[in-house]
């Protein structure tokens, strides 16, 4: 790292003919294209290629893997302060002598930081992180704990990739923070991190994918409460996985996941028998066979006690028979469900008298009367 030199090093006699034919925009672009070794050597040449070399927009990518065991604190200090606003992505990978206060270095020098790598940077404990930050990997930063993820998640709203594989020492806690404060969260790895967790509210978090509970599924096999309200982009693939690890789901809140069907359904009745409270509205792709595998499920007969349909348009009264032999269940919704009859909530009664059934029927548009003013009808929901 020799390149921070001072322009005092060179005579005033060093202008090459390249400098003199090739405008310093044209120089300056040519030099964006290299790596940090090469900046390096090239500020050694003469005063106006250290000029280029240091200049900021050459220091936008930084990968240090390679100095990984040169890398102290005072040379992070200097290439900090070298790149400054300039720098977007930086890989610390494997540099074991980078802790917390060389992080905080980068953090005030360096604002707008999009991708952090810290993977293997092991004396990293509970730091901030920069703003603008999308992507960040601390993987096997085993000393990371839950207080440290609410402090770089509070800091970075924007964050997209999370990767804590190996991070040992984070709790249940952990999770609750990243649903929280990362709204746009799309890919998290949790892998070996031996989480407990029972319960999980990311509700509303639009843009997480399948990846999430994949990772569910192989790190917490004793999660008991998940909500994931609106997250449109889940799909059968990602609850296969979760509900063939996580045999002690409870509650489930899976309204608007607008791409799930059947097959979601079908594997929830197999591995959940546990399962007691399920929220489907506003899934459109469920059919009375979904239903139908549900209610043959071992959860069924003695668990299962409210189950929310609301605005499922292909279920029909074939469901409410389906259901009938669920002796738990307390309460149904069927708002918006168009193909339900009132003869088919009837007949569910028939075995589930207890049952409470909240469901609407549009009244029936009388004919016009003849030869008199029209009369008005209130068109009101009604309550069963």
């Amino acid at each position: 790292m020799h390149a921070f030199l001072s322009p005092q090093m060179f005579s005033n006699n060093d202008e090459a003919v390249i400098n003199k034919k090739l405008p310093k925009e044209l120089l300056l672009r040519i030099f964006s294209f290299l790596d940090v070794v090469t900046l390096c050597r090239c500020a050694q040449v003469s005063r106006s290629w250290n000029v280029l070399a240091l200049d900021g927009s050459n220091w936008q990518r930084i990968d240090l893997f390679d100095f990984q065991r040169d890398i102290e604190g005072r040379v992070v200090e200097n290439i900090s302060k070298r790149c400054g606003g300039f720098l977007r992505k930086l890989s610390l990978r494997g540099c074991l002598g980078v802790g917390d206060s060389a992080l905080r270095t980068f953090a005030q020098n360096c604002r707008n930081i999009e991708l952090l790598s810290l993977n293997g940077c092991t004396k990293i404990t509970d730091s901030e992180g920069c703003p603008l930050l999308e992507q960040l990997n601390i993987s096997w930063c085993d000393q990371v704990t839950k207080d440290g993820i609410q402090a770089l998640v509070r800091c970075c709203p924007g964050l997209k990739g999370l990767f804590l594989k190996g991070c040992t020492q984070l709790e249940d806690e952990a999770l609750q923070h990243i649903g929280a404060h990362c709204p746009e969260l799309v890919a998290l790895n949790l892998q070996t991190c031996s989480l407990c967790l029972c319960s999980l509210c990311v509700s509303g978090c639009a843009n997480i994918t399948d990846a999430i509970l994949n990772a569910l599924g192989q790190n917490c096999p004793r999660l008991r409460i998940l909500e994931m309200a609106r997250c449109s982009q889940l799909t059968d693939v990602g609850f296969t996985s979760l509900a063939r690890n996580c045999h002690e789901l409870e509650k489930m809140d899976l309204e608007e996941c607008v791409q799930i069907t059947d097959g979601t359904l079908i594997q929830l009745s197999i591995h959940c028998p546990r399962l007691q409270v399920l929220s489907l509205s506003h899934c459109e792709l469920i059919t009375d066979d979904g239903i139908r595998q549900l209610g043959s499920g071992p959860c069924a007969h003695d668990r299962l006690e409210v189950i929310e349909l609301d605005n499922c348009p292909l279920i029909t009264d074939a469901s409410l028979e389906h259901l009938k032999t669920c002796h738990s269940l307390d309460r149904i919704e069927l708002y918006d469900c168009q193909q339900i009859t009132r003869a088919g909530i009837k007949r569910l009664r028939t075995h589930l008298p207890n049952i409470k059934v909240h469901a609407y029927f549009a009244p029936v548009t009388p004919p016009p009367s003849v030869g008199g003013s029209r009369q008005r009808f209130c068109r009101c929901c009604i309550l069963l």
